[in-house]
């Protein structure tokens, strides 16, 4: 397949084959519409607006030094900003690339390290760890205001490189140049860049291209990490090459309080998202005052399970159950649906983890089919995606067009396509173990394809759970059973390998432990104290019984501890994406792994047997 095969017809009517020529295509077509927004209304950036700051930034970053080939790295929080001075460097032809903003000193050095950026773009509450890194960075541009040591941002584009030609520099971009770096989570070691050229991240949202029918019309809320592929695809990628308006939430807790004000048409979450949603629903009707409302909505929450159960097994509703269902749509549903934010969104996707088949079913009853994806950093994002209208719920759905998939002889998936990384940077017998010669990515997933094509993940190869009798168990299929039993289960990891048994660590969901401390009337009651109460010992327990149920005999958790501490993305036990770390989660806790499977286990283990 050659560059030119890798087009994606612009709204305009022109092919276009790198970013900088979508951007400067789109701008053309809508210059006065709002390209970037924040809640509100607080700051907006119409698309003009951004092409001349992206022009004026350009400059002054040709005048730090930096030309086609670089790399620019970035530590920003979703703000405006981010999207300037990335689009700036791609029209350098540079490299520009984000960190996780709970990177560490020594994380930055590593990762700028392998980067080899010597500028940073960054915001003020970083600063520390950047500098306390030591990285070899010859220049910090910072974004919100000065500092000692640094350039601000008005600085940079006030102080553009002598003679520069920008409209040379970014025609001069080629399909096959370094669009971004994307590191991994780093779950079993550090972590690998990933080497996604412009030519992959077209190929990309061609194939999302059937699925993803957006313009100028359609917005999307950008809150998950930059760092992270799904937002870099589809908000900030998406917004260049279709013109998709982005609302930019700082604070990544707000975004439930932000979807009224942005009413996105596109919503993409993570599992956690999602049940957070959900969590926050029930309770609402739970909290509900009057007999009568509280009666309706639980009626027309039934009424649109009951349409959702029908619907995934392919059956019609009937005369009745559809007009129960209309009467239960308008009374309830749709008021739910416009008190969320969700009311016109044509697109809702789970990804980046597996997600409880409950969760969906959740959201399909309220009548908003959340689309499972599936993918990775190294095949640019989504490889496979869940039908609107025939959702295949337990599966991650069909290949996108233009992707292939095969099974190799022990379960594992593998792709090839042109939305395929490059390879890893700087380490290229990783990338010799992870890329074969004729382009199929091993993908570490087992899984299964139906007659349809439905692709469904068993698990992580290396994360299956080989129990004491030579059982082949999926940790995540039991991780999931338990948190959809319960809002107050934040985190589950499974342990079994060469056991007798299944037992797990619980972590408690930060947000429902505080529900339940006012609930006790003990609201300033920390994690710890919360887990060691027998009410909450009593709960998960029950939850972990229900989930059990799900479950073949084997699976079944038979024991449990209950950490005193909360998980944090980005720390020991959770990359920031919300992947568990199951290698230091089982060093860190081997005292509780330990008592898991004690004869005369401590009081702080729960037994179920």
């Amino acid at each position: 397949m050659t560059d030119t095969d890798i087009a994606f017809q612009h709204a305009s009517g022109k092919s276009v084959r790198t970013l900088p020529e979508a951007f400067q295509e789109t701008v053309r077509l809508q210059p006065s519409s709002v390209a970037i927004r924040t809640p509100g209304d607080v700051q907006t950036i119409t698309w003009s607006e951004y092409a001349q700051r992206v022009q004026a930034i350009a400059a002054g970053l040709a005048g730090l030094g930096v030309k086609a080939g670089d790399t620019v790295g970035i530590m920003l929080r979703n703000r405006p900003e981010f999207h300037l001075v990335d689009t700036a460097a791609l029209h350098l032809g540079a490299t520009p690339f984000s960190i996780y903003n709970t990177s560490s000193p020594e994380q930055i050095a590593y990762l700028f390290g392998n980067a080899e950026n010597t500028v940073v773009i960054t915001e003020q509450v970083f600063l520390s760890q950047i500098k306390a890194s030591g990285a070899a960075l010859e220049h910090i541009v910072v974004v919100d205001g000065t500092a000692e040591g640094t350039i601000s941002l008005a600085e940079l584009e006030s102080t553009p490189a002598p003679g520069f030609d920008f409209e040379s520099a970014w025609r001069a971009v080629q399909p096959d140049d370094l669009a971004t770096l994307i590191y991994t989570s780093g779950t079993t070691g550090p972590p690998k860049g990933v080497e996604l050229t412009h030519r992959s991240i077209i190929a990309e949202l061609l194939a999302l291209n059937p699925y993803l029918d957006v313009g100028f019309n359609d917005r999307i809320a950008s809150y998950l990490p930059a760092a992270h592929i799904a937002d870099r695809v589809s908000a900030h990628a998406a917004n260049q090459v279709r013109g998709i308006q982005i609302t930019s939430v700082i604070d990544p807790r707000e975004i439930a309080a932000a979807l009224p004000d942005t009413r996105p048409t596109i919503f993409f979450g993570v599992p956690r998202v999602w049940q957070k949603v959900r969590t926050g629903i029930e309770a609402k009707l739970a909290e509900e005052q009057s007999p009568v409302k509280k009666n309706l909505a639980g009626w027309a929450v039934g009424v649109g399970k009951k349409a959702a159960r029908l619907n995934i097994e392919g059956k019609s509703l009937g005369p009745v159950l559809s007009a129960q269902h209309k009467i239960a749509d308008t009374l309830v549903l749709s008021k739910v649906r416009h008190a969320l934010g969700l009311d016109q969104v044509q697109l809702a996707i789970s990804g980046a983890s597996a997600i409880p088949v409950e969760v969906l079913e959740f959201f399909l009853a309220i009548g908003i089919p959340v689309q499972e994806v599936w993918g990775m950093s190294e095949s640019c994002g989504g490889t496979t995606l869940t039908d609107r209208e025939n959702p295949k719920i337990g599966t991650v759905g069909k290949a996108l067009p233009g992707i292939e998939l095969k099974l190799g002889e022990d379960g594992e998936l593998f792709i090839r396509g042109a939305a395929v990384m490059r390879g890893y940077r700087k380490q290229p017998d990783k990338t010799a173990e992870t890329l074969d010669a004729d382009g199929w990515l091993a993908t570490g997933d087992i899984g299964t394809i139906d007659d349809e094509g439905n692709v469904k993940i068993v698990d992580r190869k290396k994360e299956l759970i080989i129990s004491e009798s030579g059982k082949n168990m999926s940790p995540t299929n039991i991780e999931n059973a338990m948190k959809a039993a319960t809002s107050l289960i934040g985190q589950v990891v499974a342990i079994g390998d060469d056991k007798p048994y299944i037992s797990a660590i619980i972590a408690l969901d930060p947000d429902a432990a505080a529900a339940r401390a006012k609930a006790f009337d003990t609201p300033n009651a920390d994690i710890a104290t919360l887990a060691a109460r027998e009410e909450i010992r009593k709960e998960v327990a029950e939850a972990i019984r229900a989930g059990n149920a799900k479950l073949s005999r084997v699976e079944q958790i038979k024991r449990f501890v209950i950490t005193d501490t909360a998980w944090e993305p980005g720390g020991i036990e959770l990359t920031p994406t919300m992947k568990l770390k199951r290698k230091p989660i089982a060093e860190k806790y081997a005292t509780a792994i330990v008592d898991l499977y004690d004869t005369t286990p401590p009081a702080s283990v729960v037994d179920l047997r």
